[in-house]
């Protein structure tokens, strides 16, 4: 498994833009699968977007996609979730997550949090 601490987040206005960070350790990432994940009050947790390490291949969650971009950063082991235009419905706790290959995810962060105002 992986350690993973994510960043960024707090408030942000409807329409505005935030970035949330994950930086992992512990492990080479070339084989994971790199996720974002959130968790609104009262709401089971949905997933985000992910992207394979190696290829970069990423994928979207349809109430996300054109408005959140997920990367990575070799040189620092990271994992970045830029989004954009927000609107209140994305406020929640999210969490960075990473898998070995196929399966579930299995290595989790702590969580930060985001919250959208109108």
């Amino acid at each position: 498994q992986v350690q993973l601490v994510e960043s960024g987040g707090g408030l942000v206005q409807a329409g505005g833009s935030t970035r949330l960070s994950c930086v992992a350790s512990g492990s080479t990432l070339i084989s994971y699968f790199m996720g974002w994940f959130r968790q609104a009050p009262g709401k089971e947790r949905e997933f985000v977007a992910a992207i394979s390490w190696a290829v970069g291949r990423e994928s979207y969650a349809d109430s996300v996609k054109g408005r959140f971009t997920i990367s990575r950063d070799y040189a620092r082991n990271m994992v970045n979730l830029q989004m954009n235009n927000v609107k209140p419905e994305d406020t929640a706790v999210y969490y960075c997550a990473a898998k070995k290959g196929a399966g579930r995810y299995d290595s989790w962060g702590q969580g930060t949090q985001v919250t959208v105002s109108s």
